[in-house]
């Protein structure tokens, strides 16, 4: 399948293979670079307010990185960097509110477990973000986004089978 011909390039700041997948089956070309940030140092009270500064510094970090490359040299048409903080197909979300709580990616294998178990029959608040910035221009556009999801008993076995996946 030909890549869709457009006026402007793309550059995917994340390694999500949903987020890859979407701009892959719209037929954009893109380039995918990462950013090499410590998310457990940056701390907000709302989740709102969370994801946007996740998506921001991702943005930043990637953008200084972009400096050293030749990725930007000889582009004649826009170059747009998209940022985002939520992993769209995974269970353990960049950041989800359970009773009042936010609840980052698990830190290992046990706490994966008793964040499913404590799911369980229950409902969490998923929150996500995601920035679009003009490389060009340095202008940058995003949002937040939130969904409730409830969930079923979750027998162990497929508890098990989750965090092995994740």
């Amino acid at each position: 399948m030909a890549a869709a011909e457009s006026s402007f390039k793309i550059i995917l700041g994340s390694s999500s293979m949903a987020r890859q997948r979407i701009l892959a089956e719209m037929r954009y070309e893109f380039t995918i670079m990462t950013a090499d940030i410590d998310e457990k140092s940056i701390r907000k009270e709302k989740p709102e307010d969370l994801v946007t500064a996740l998506a921001e510094a991702k943005a930043i970090a990637i953008m200084a990185r972009l400096q050293h490359t030749d990725i930007l040299k000889n582009v004649a048409c826009p170059t747009l960097l998209i940022t985002a903080d939520t992993d769209l197909c995974g269970l353990f979300m960049q950041v989800v509110v359970y009773k009042g709580t936010i609840r980052e990616k698990p830190c290992n294998e046990d706490e994966a477990r008793e964040f499913i178990k404590g799911y369980s029959g229950g409902h969490a608040a998923v929150v996500g973000s995601v920035l679009v910035t003009n490389l060009n221009s340095g202008a940058s556009k995003g949002g937040w986004e939130s969904a409730e999801v409830y969930f079923h008993d979750i027998p162990n076995e497929v508890i098990d089978s989750l965090v092995k996946i994740n």
